[in-house]
């Protein structure tokens, strides 16, 4: 018996509301204490990642956030998997510049410890490995030191178990936001616009793909009904 798919209540109309002054998608000046990354850094951070003996045949990469709907580079392979150790929080601080301003700052999406986490799996290309993975680090660390730097992991996806590339966050690094209840949450991804989109559609397109995908995050799931609750207050109170 088919069952009917959840309705999100955040949906492209609440999204609407919040859009960019300007949509830049170039990486602007790091701010201070940071420096932009170059191509001997990523080099850099793939040789320390494969250094010694490589018995692996295939590179994976576990998506759990923006890179689920808009992947940094090419594969030949998704599948879900479940990471067991981590799970998915909005716990990457503050965005001031993406999506969010000095105003409004802006939550990301990054992996901390405890829990599960269910995303997607992509199977890089073995001929163009070096050359997906610099792609993939230019758009998640661009700026360094990054608070939330790559790591290894062991995810379950189907029969298999997978060691996969993800990112997850440094709690030391000072960036890391933590302590907040879902309806404080809500209120920061019911506000934050920067220069390419806001929360509102970071968290929309994540929930929705996420659904396709068959995984039901149930925090997000509330998050996203919030945010909806929060926009539809400011915007259509009068109505």
């Amino acid at each position: 018996m088919a069952t009917t798919p959840r309705q999100m209540r955040l949906t492209a109309r609440h999204v609407a509301y919040l859009q960019p002054a300007e949509t830049v998608e170039a990486l602007p000046p790091p701010p201070p204490g940071l420096r932009e990354a170059t191509a001997e850094d990523h080099a850099a951070t793939i040789a320390q990642l494969f250094e010694g003996p490589d018995h692996h045949d295939e590179t994976w990469v576990f998506a759990y956030g923006s890179l689920i709907w808009k992947p940094a580079c090419d594969y030949v392979e998704m599948r879900t998997g479940l990471l067991h150790g981590w799970h998915r929080a909005f716990c990457l601080g503050w965005n001031t510049r993406f999506r969010g301003s000095e105003t409004n700052p802006g939550l990301m999406l990054a992996l901390d410890r405890g829990g599960a986490c269910k995303g997607a799996l992509y199977r890089l290309p073995p001929d163009r490995r070096d050359e997906c993975l610099t792609k993939l680090f230019e758009r998640e660390m661009g700026w360094l030191p990054t608070a939330f730097p790559p790591r290894w992991v062991k995810v379950r996806s189907g029969e298999r178990t997978v060691r996969a590339l993800t990112f997850c966050i440094d709690r030391f690094s000072g960036r890391y936001v933590a302590g907040l209840n879902e309806a404080e949450i809500a209120d920061v991804l019911a506000r934050a616009t920067g220069t390419r989109g806001s929360m509102a559609e970071y968290l929309h397109a994540t929930v929705d793909h996420l659904e396709q995908m068959g995984i039901h995050d149930p925090h997000l799931w509330r998050l996203q009904h919030l945010v909806a609750e929060r926009i539809e207050a400011a915007y259509e109170a009068d109505r």
